[in-house]
């Protein structure tokens, strides 16, 4: 019966647990299943942590899966707290491109090629191809072939000193070789197996301008040097006025120059120099301004800027001289026979061996031996004009009569043949058979620009003025 009455009292006892862990187990499912406010808020959650992608669909995000088995621990944390701690960053797929061609793979780096190591020597008097590649320790062996490759051109045939003979070889093989003539031009040969290929290199410079002014002090040479010119230049400067200004005889202190030239550079260095373009000489108080034109055949002279040549039909001096030794005089007493002659010439002292050029374009009437005037050479010029050049040590071969000569051209050379005390040129100078001053005697002008060219000359002339101006006031600004 005691032990019925303990039975009694144990089965009641466990029916009520079971009882009461079920009611647990409702309660505790209850509490984790999410409202559907927790719901919407963890879907916001989610959203703003894991921004869209332009090209990829929507992250789809995976349920939260409802926990196994939920201990007493679990539920002391608030819903709000339990969603926040599921939200965790989620790394968006990057956004995946149309299928594309694909490239082939960029093939290795190939390796530097060695730079070419070139063999230069310069060509000096008395060198022949066969002398420059003996220098080169090559034999005929090489030379033969080339030659032979390159027929018919005779482009190797002209070396001159200075230029410079380029060889490429490897062991002991000419592989290539460069003549060079000038900063600008050479001439390449190349060896391909046992043929050869000759070209001809020309290089484009660019072209500057510069600009030089100066106030004489002494002489042109010596201002102009100063100032920066080139001896060239200062020749050339002097040519272009030289029909307007006895750089000898009518220079004074005070004289001025102004020049804007060319200048040529290849590869950020200068090379040489080019053209003058415009110039202007202050003699004596008088103004020459000269432009450079380049008409529509190809031709180049300077011009004032109205359109006339600078160029005079005459040259004022037709010799290099040192000084006048004797001036045009009518009662001259002669040095020699001490009595009164009249000297119808100017007489150049200079350096026997001076060249004599001709004073203008014309025609040789003659040349040869003429008492007292030694070796002689007259030269006419059209209808109204003759020179004469007098006391020559030798006339240059091929002047005779009937020759044509250009202005400028050589006739001879100063000596002191005939009636004359030490080498000079006796020059004469006749306008219709009677003498004039070669000094002052006011010389014809050469034909001006024709009329087809004006209008281009003088845009071109407008052009070149104002670059003067323009380096004119920098200059003054400066100083």
């Amino acid at each position: 019966m005691r032990q019925h009455l303990q039975l009694l009292r144990i089965l009641p006892t466990r029916t009520h647990l079971i009882a009461i862990s079920a009611c647990v187990l409702f309660f505790a499912g209850a509490m984790l299943l999410p409202s559907s406010d927790v719901a919407a808020n963890k879907q916001q959650s989610i959203t703003l942590k894991a921004p869209k992608s332009d090209t990829a669909a929507p992250q789809q995000l995976a349920p939260i899966p409802k926990p196994i088995s939920a201990t007493p621990a679990a539920t002391t944390a608030s819903p709000a707290k339990t969603t926040l701690a599921m939200v965790t960053p989620i790394e968006q797929p990057k956004a995946v491109a149309a299928p594309t061609a694909v490239a082939p793979a960029a093939k290795a780096a190939e390796p530097e090629q060695p730079a070419e190591e070139w063999l230069s020597i310069q060509i000096r008097s008395g060198d022949n191809l066969t002398t420059l590649f003996k220098k080169a320790g090559l034999g005929p062996n090489q030379l033969y072939p080339m030659l032979n490759g390159i027929k018919p051109s005779k482009a190797l045939a002209r070396l001159k000193p200075g230029q410079s003979l380029e060889f490429l070889i490897e062991q002991g093989e000419l592989i290539k070789l460069r003549h060079i003539t000038s900063p600008l031009t050479q001439t390449l040969v190349s060896r391909s197996d046992d043929s050869y290929k000759i070209e001809a290199i020309e290089f484009t410079p660019e072209i500057t301008h510069s600009y030089r002014q100066g106030t004489i002090e002494d002489s042109l040479f010596l201002s102009a040097s100063d100032a920066g010119l080139s001896q060239t230049k200062i020749m050339e400067l002097a040519g272009i006025f030289g029909w307007d200004v006895d750089f000898v005889l009518d220079i004074r202190k005070g004289d001025s120059f102004e020049v804007v030239y060319e200048e040529r550079w290849l590869d950020g260095k200068k090379i040489g120099e080019g053209n003058i373009v415009a110039a202007e000489f202050v003699n004596q108080g008088n103004a020459f301004q000269a432009i450079r034109y380049t008409d529509s055949n190809g031709d180049s002279n300077y011009f004032t800027p109205e359109g006339k040549s600078m160029r005079k039909a005459f040259l004022r001096t037709p010799v290099d001289f040192t000084r006048i030794s004797s001036r045009f005089n009518p009662n001259r007493k002669h040095p020699i026979f001490k009595t009164k002659r009249p000297h119808r010439g100017v007489d150049y002292a200079a350096p026997t061996g001076t060249p004599i050029k001709s004073a203008g374009d014309g025609k040789v009437i003659f040349a040869g031996r003429k008492g007292g005037y030694g070796k002689v050479v007259i030269v006419q010029h059209g209808q109204k004009y003759t020179t004469l050049y007098a006391h020559m040590s030798r006339i240059k071969p091929g002047m005779k009569r009937g020759k044509r000569v250009k202005q400028g051209n050589t006739i001879g050379y100063v000596g002191s043949t005939g009636y004359a005390t030490g080498p000079h040129l006796h020059y004469e100078f006749r306008l219709n058979g009677v003498h004039r001053n070669p000094l002052t005697v006011k010389l014809p002008q050469a034909a001006p620009l024709p009329k087809k060219e004006m209008n281009r000359f003088k845009q071109q002339a407008a052009e070149h003025l104002a670059m003067l101006e323009g380096y004119r006031q920098t200059q003054l600004a400066k100083n």
